[in-house]
Parts: C-alpha cells; sequence; structure tokens
C-alpha cells in the first residue's frame, strides 16, 4: 500500500450555529481544508462524508453529492458514510484506502451534523437508532441509561469513584475554554460536576456531550507529494475498522468495547507503534466513562486503571498521555456525523505543532471513535512525515 498523509483540514467551531445549514456547515469546512492545502479542486477525485442524521434532523439525503456541486466539484464520486456516531471516522478510513490502494491520488473527506435546530426529544429518538431497536432500545433503553448502567458496572468491577469519573468532565471542560472551536469555553469544578442534574444514574449533565451543530475536513494525498502541497504534513501511520456486539445482553464485558480493541490492534500493527508511543489521543467521550474505558481498551492503562489515572494527572497536557486536548466531546461538541473528522483535525493541529492546547514534542496521535454501545469503531494513528 502508498503511504498517505494529510495536507489539508478545516473545521467550522461547535455549537448551535444559527443561520447555518447542514450544507452550509460542510462546504465550510472542505473550503478551508481545500485552502490549506492548496490542492486545485479539479484534481480532487472523490469525497467521502461523513453523517449520521441529517435526513431525520435536517431533511436533507443526498448530502455527499450535494455538498460536491456546491464546492464545484460536479462529476467525481461523492459517497456518504454513515456509523452512527463513528461516521467521519470511518469517512476518514475510506478516503485514506482510496489513496493507500492506489484508486485515487487526491481525495477530500468531510463529517457534519446540524442538530441544535430540532427538539431535544427528537435529537434524542434520532440517536437511538444507533441502537438495535429490535433488540434493545424498544425496552425503553437510551444511551445515557446504557451507560449509567456501564458506569456502575466499572465502579462495582474495579472500584473506580464517582470523583474520578467527574475529574474526566473537569479536565475536559478546562481544556475546551482554551480551543476557540469548543462549544463550552468555561471551566468546571468537581462539586458542579458533581451537583449537576441527574441524567441517567450515575451520571449527570456534566458527564455528557451537549447537542451540537458543526463540521470538519481534510485532504489526503500520497505522501511522497505531500510536501509539494503543505511544509508540515502529517502521515497517517496506521488505521483501525472494526465491529463489536451491538447490545448491553450480548455483551461478555460491559466496561469494554471489542470493537474498540480490535480497531486499535489492526491500526498499531499497520503504523508499527505501540500504545505506549502514542503522546496524544483524542478519544470518544461520548459520555465521562467512555474516555475511561476507551484509555484501557487502547492500552494506556491496565484494565480498571482508567479512573486512577485521570484523577493522578496521567491524562492531562503534561501526564502519561495527553487524552482529549481540545476538550473532547464533553466540552468540545459532539455533532456526530463530524466527530471522527473533528478528532483528526485537532491530532493535525497537535503534531504541527498549532493546536491551542499544545502537547510539547508530540510525534504521535491516535484518533478513536465509537459508535452506538460499541457497534463499530476506528481507530486512526498519525505522526509527523
Amino acid at each position: 500500500m502508498r503511504a498517505v498523509a494529510i495536507i489539508g483540514v478545516g473545521s467550522t467551531p461547535f455549537g448551535k450555529l444559527e443561520g447555518m445549514g447542514i450544507l452550509d456547515l460542510a462546504v465550510s469546512a472542505c473550503r478551508e481544508a481545500l485552502a490549506e492545502s492548496r490542492v486545485p479542486r479539479e484534481k480532487i477525485q472523490a469525497l467521502y462524508l461523513g453523517n449520521f442524521v441529517g435526513e431525520r434532523l435536517a431533511s436533507q439525503g443526498a448530502l455527499a453529492g450535494l455538498v460536491a456541486n456546491r464546492l464545484g466539484l460536479t462529476g467525481i464520486p461523492a459517497t456518504k458514510v454513515e456509523g452512527a456516531c463513528a461516521s467521519g471516522g470511518i469517512a476518514l478510513r475510506q478516503g485514506f484506502l482510496g489513496i493507500a490502494l492506489g484508486l485515487y491520488d487526491f481525495v477530500l473527506v468531510a463529517g457534519v451534523e446540524k442538530m441544535t435546530s430540532s427538539p431535544t426529544a427528537e435529537v434524542t429518538a434520532a440517536l437511538a437508532t444507533a441502537g438495535d431497536e429490535e433488540g434493545e432500545m424498544r425496552t425503553g433503553l437510551t444511551f445515557p441509561g446504557a451507560f449509567g448502567i456501564i458506569t456502575r458496572e466499572h465502579m462495582a468491577r474495579y472500584g473506580t469513584t464517582r470523583e474520578q469519573i467527574g475529574l474526566v468532565s473537569v479536565k475536559n471542560h478546562g481544556l475546551g475554554a482554551s480551543n476557540p472551536k469548543a462549544q463550552f469555553r468555561k471551566p468546571v469544578t468537581l462539586d458542579e460536576v458533581l451537583a449537576s442534574r441527574l441524567i441517567a444514574d450515575p451520571l449527570r449533565l456534566f458527564d455528557c456531550p451537549p447537542i451540537s451543530d458543526g463540521a470538519a475536513a481534510a485532504v489526503l494525498c500520497p505522501a511522497e507529494w505531500a510536501r509539494d502541497f503543505h511544509p508540515k504534513p502529517v502521515r497517517v501511520l496506521g488505521s483501525g475498522h472494526a465491529t463489536g456486539p451491538a447490545t448491553l445482553w450480548e455483551m461478555e464485558d460491559i466496561t469494554s468495547f471489542p470493537a474498540t480493541v480490535r480497531a486499535s490492534r489492526e491500526a498499531y500493527q499497520m503504523a508499527g507503534v505501540t500504545a505506549a508511543d502514542v503522546q496524544v489521543a483524542e478519544v470518544h467521550d461520548c459520555f465521562t466513562m467512555a474516555e475511561i474505558i476507551a484509555t484501557e481498551d487502547l492500552g494506556f492503562f491496565p484494565r480498571g486503571k482508567g479512573g486512577p489515572a485521570v484523577e493522578e494527572g496521567q491524562t492531562g497536557l503534561d501526564g502519561k498521555v495527553a487524552v482529549n486536548p481540545s476538550g473532547g466531546l464533553i466540552a468540545k461538541g459532539h455533532p456526530v456525523g463530524a466527530t471522527g473528522c473533528a478528532q483528526v483535525y485537532e491530532l493535525v493541529k497537535q503534531l504541527r505543532g498549532e493546536a491551542a492546547n499544545q502537547v510539547l514534542n508530540a510525534e504521535i496521535g491516535l484518533a478513536h471513535n465509537l459508535g452506538g454501545t460499541g457497534v463499530v469503531s476506528t481507530v486512526t494513528i498519525l505522526g509527523r512525515l
């Protein structure tokens, strides 16, 4: 396979973006990525666009083709990719494979979601379609409810404390306060996290991500050409994509997501690195416990030690591995189809030395995107070229 590099990235701010529709968001992020890459538009040969609930919440299908048309890319293959909240990560994976396998030379990848124009109940119902409706969701289970159950089990099995879980939110809100793209720009204290409104016991409001609008994009090309377009290209060292059980009752251990474990193994093997080589990671903190489990599934910490690691500062900017320096989904925001691409946006900035919350001497970064309660996951490993 050919080596692949990222030569341009773009992102809208995340939040309640009034006056911008779903197409406006996607086009804005793509234009920024294209401008940064300096690739003439006529050289772009394919577009992959991650989106999950655009048809339900924005009444818009055929998104990839419409975005390509607005960008003046009419005629190229444009594909919408859907994998619940992992849609953006899967879109990036497809773009990577297209170049690695020699099918294309220049690919535009993006992810987008428009969510804040819909009532909360409608958004909740749309997001619930990421679960197995016939096998589990029709019982009334919600994703906050599912992760509440998972959190209780992790606490009971490993002694993870409510305070350790809350410190994930404290860390991520603190980092989000310094990120100009983040939806929440205000730090919170542990007392505020623990006193916030109960959502699904033991999870509280500040354990959860907000409803968000946003888009992110990247331009990919063969690594051997990358420096012709950008002075600081970032190489895609490894890519993993796997599936796992779709329901809690099918999982042997609800405190671990097999899709993440499998995808990370594939990515590490392709990259020729281990978890110990990663200095910075953007992981899928769809709830505070999800970040703790991700750090264990990805091999950063032993099983059951993710909670103490947060408490000891090992996931902070100057810790063993800086986790979610963007503020993560909890503070940066979670426009679900855009999240996977936004994680890569942050890591590219980190590896160039251009991030708002810069990790010193970062050379290898990891992006972890999760869909549903672990039904699908992607892991992407990036490095300086």
